[in-house]
């Protein structure tokens, strides 16, 4: 999908359909998604939390999704990415192989930051998702169809452990907090927007709306702060 858009600089393409990589399984604790999954079939997989659903519903459109991959979401996404935020919020890890190398395990908030040069002479194999967290996620856009503006995905372990991951502008969603309990999120929230003004909002803006969506989002997990 990213590559049929238009643009001046020339491609060369890989054609990955025959190597089996469109299935997903759960192993213990986690779900293990292949890399070139449909976000559409992504969305519909039963053990997946409803909140995770709903971000890829507001990934794309139905016909983009039909064909638009899952590790190729995540590689080309920038931080209006509702996938890329609610995965980051729950810890999900790519595994990456290169020619006559171990495969390589690493974590989202890892990958982001060095995309081009992690994944230059590699390849995405799976999406490895934590399968014990509960999630929940909203956003607010120019309307209920737009990409946001400011996103908020928070995911909560039994043992209490707590991530908060915003969204809506720059390169790829940003980690707030991961810690054993909620404490400080409100500063942690506030801190992260702090420097996020840009063409389409205001950090002002985007540091009240992401207190407010945070908020809604731990009072829906029922967490404690």
């Amino acid at each position: 999908t990213v590559l049929n858009r238009p643009g001046g600089e020339p491609v060369a393409v890989v054609d990955l359909q025959a190597l089996g990589l469109d299935n997903w399984e759960s192993k213990g604790m986690n779900l293990h998604l292949g890399a070139c999954i449909t976000l559409q079939s992504v969305s519909t997989i039963p053990e997946l939390p409803p909140a995770l659903s709903d971000a890829i519903q507001a990934e794309a459109n139905h016909n983009l999704r039909q064909v638009a991959t899952l590790a190729g979401s995540l590689v080309a996404c920038d931080g209006r990415s509702s996938l890329a935020a609610a995965l980051l919020a729950m810890d999900a890890s790519v595994l990456i192989v290169r020619h006559r190398q171990k495969p390589e395990r690493l974590s989202l908030g890892d990958l982001f930051p060095v995309r081009r040069e992690k994944l230059s002479g590699a390849l995405i194999t799976q999406v490895v998702l934590p399968a014990n967290p509960r999630l929940a996620y909203l956003s607010v856009g120019r309307t209920p169809a737009d990409r946001p503006l400011v996103c908020v995905a928070v995911s909560v372990w039994p043992s209490g452990r707590t991530r908060i991951v915003l969204g809506g502008w720059g390169a790829a969603p940003r980690l707030a907090l991961d810690g054993s309990e909620a404490d400080g999120w409100q500063m942690a929230v506030e801190n992260i927007c702090s420097q996020s003004t840009d063409a389409w909002a205001s950090a002002s803006y985007r540091q009240h709306t992401a207190v407010v969506l945070t908020h809604r989002c731990l009072e829906e997990l029922k967490v404690k702060y």
